[in-house]
């Protein structure tokens, strides 16, 4: 975690318990797994209900990269140089918004403007990473998932799902 954003314990009580919707407590669940020797990289992780929904690191990023074709990939790579060719040009050309899946620094740039913005603002993000901490927020009320529910085509399908999860929770009838 940056300076600016503490402890990732600090900041995993902040979402789970301080701002986390009641009706989402005890199904959300927030990790994060450092690597030694990985120049600080990190995973974090998603749960929902007790099973991993989504994962944020350069790996992810970089398997849908070459799951979609992004980027090219030979069946026979000698080298990690190889497997990595052409990832940060493609990381740069297309953001946030445009990718379903996301990097760890994307994790934790999202969680600060998240953090530092009105949970209006939060809300209509440009990145879906920010969208989703303030879906899960006890500050978003029903009206504003009503919504984000009636426009699925401004979210990718992971977030629309963590949306209908959210509705459901707050017993709304999905449209």
């Amino acid at each position: 975690m940056s300076r600016t954003l503490g402890s990732w314990s600090g900041m995993r009580k902040y979402l789970e318990r301080e701002m986390l919707a009641d009706s989402m407590k005890g199904r959300v669940r927030y990790n994060c797994t450092t690597y030694v020797g990985m120049d600080d990289c990190k995973i974090f992780e998603l749960f929902l209900d007790g099973k991993l929904y989504k994962q944020f690191s350069w790996e992810t990023v970089q398997s849908y990269f070459h799951r979609t074709g992004l980027v090219e990939r030979d069946a026979k790579l000698d080298s990690t140089a190889e497997y990595w060719s052409g990832f940060w040009e493609t990381l740069a050309d297309i953001p946030v918004s445009k990718r379903d899946e996301y990097t760890d620094k994307e994790f934790c740039t999202a969680l600060e403007a998240y953090r530092n913005s009105d949970i209006a603002d939060s809300l209509t993000a440009d990145d879906p990473i920010q969208r989703m901490f303030a879906v899960l927020d006890r500050r978003t009320g029903k009206q504003s998932l009503k919504k984000l529910m009636n426009d699925p085509d401004a979210h990718p399908a992971w977030l629309c799902k963590i949306i209908l999860l959210r509705a459901d929770a707050e017993g709304m009838t999905q449209m």
